[in-house]
């Protein structure tokens, strides 16, 4: 069987990694952490998360033209990425993300978008008119516009489209009405005004993910039809990534279990991308017993 062709318009950052005993209160400094540097931006982790599943993998970005842009190309292309459209920007850095996680896996994250707010619609067009995608996903890392030139192209050609739109933009919602999908999380559904008003808004399907306690799907067609996937057991580590891994997943399979056990395996190592997992290890999730309850 061919490979699905996934093309992911979105940021490519570097994370600077705090690990600590517990997550700061604001004006807080906690101490007594462990600092670690690696790749992150949601859309790279995505196309990273996709082409570990086996897609054909197309990224589209843009990094600094400094030695941290070039060794995160090298990091994508190292993982059989197609780099064509991932734009190098002199005068700019790369973008950045600094995290912080507890104990239990859970986060903070901030970031500096730099190079990822350059992307526009002339590099975003041409890379969906030269791809050949069969699923382009996209997110707001590289703001609500370019993630709306993205789906709204992709559309025009058939092309199915998946949308995470985080961070919260709620001006942002006319695009919903070109996405296949919109995948958010909890909070992020009650910002948006909850899963009714982002049907209404015109997206085909809803997917909400809860952490540990699984994800649901809502469709338009069939509204009182949800489906419902619940959590799998994990020891968790780091949560970062865990949401890019789920995307992709869903994007290459369009499965919501497989989804779902992508997401809880991501979240194994401390990194965005440390533990990205492979289709063997989803299906080894999927058929292992259940725990005792």
């Amino acid at each position: 069987m061919p490979s699905t062709r996934v093309l992911v318009v979105g940021s490519c950052n570097v994370d600077l990694v705090w690990r600590g005993p517990r997550l700061p209160e604001r004006g807080e400094t906690v101490g007594d952490g462990v600092f670690a540097r690696g790749w992150g931006g949601k859309g790279a982790n995505l196309a990273a998360a996709a082409a570990r599943l086996g897609a054909t993998v197309s990224f589209v970005g843009g990094v600094g033209a400094d030695g941290l842009g070039a060794a995160a190309r090298a990091d994508l292309e190292a993982s059989g990425i197609d780099c064509r459209w991932l734009w190098d920007h002199e005068g700019v850095v790369t973008g950045t993300a600094l995290i912080n996680v507890d104990p239990a896996g859970d986060n903070t994250v901030t970031v500096a978008p730099g190079a990822n707010a350059l992307l526009g619609a002339t590099q975003i067009l041409a890379a969906v008119a030269g791809a050949q995608a069969d699923v382009l996903v996209t997110g707001y890392e590289i703001g609500a516009p370019g993630a709306a030139d993205a789906v709204r192209a992709a559309r025009a050609r058939g092309v199915r489209t998946i949308c995470n739109p985080s961070p919260v933009a709620l001006d942002s919602t006319a695009l919903f009405a070109d996405c296949s999908v919109v995948v958010v999380n909890e909070l992020e559904a009650e910002a948006y005004g909850g899963v009714d008003a982002i049907l209404g808004a015109g997206a085909l399907e809803v997917v909400v993910t809860r952490g540990a306690a699984g994800a649901e799907r809502h469709r338009q067609d069939a509204p009182d039809d949800v489906d419902v996937c619940p959590g799998f057991p994990i020891q968790a580590l780091d949560s970062t990534g865990a949401g890019d891994a789920f995307c992709a997943a869903l994007a290459v399979t369009d499965d919501l279990r497989v989804a779902t056990a992508a997401g809880a395996l991501a979240c194994r190592a401390v990194g965005a991308r440390a533990s990205l997992p492979t289709r063997a290890e989803i299906d080894e999730l999927l058929s292992a017993p259940p725990p005792p309850s």
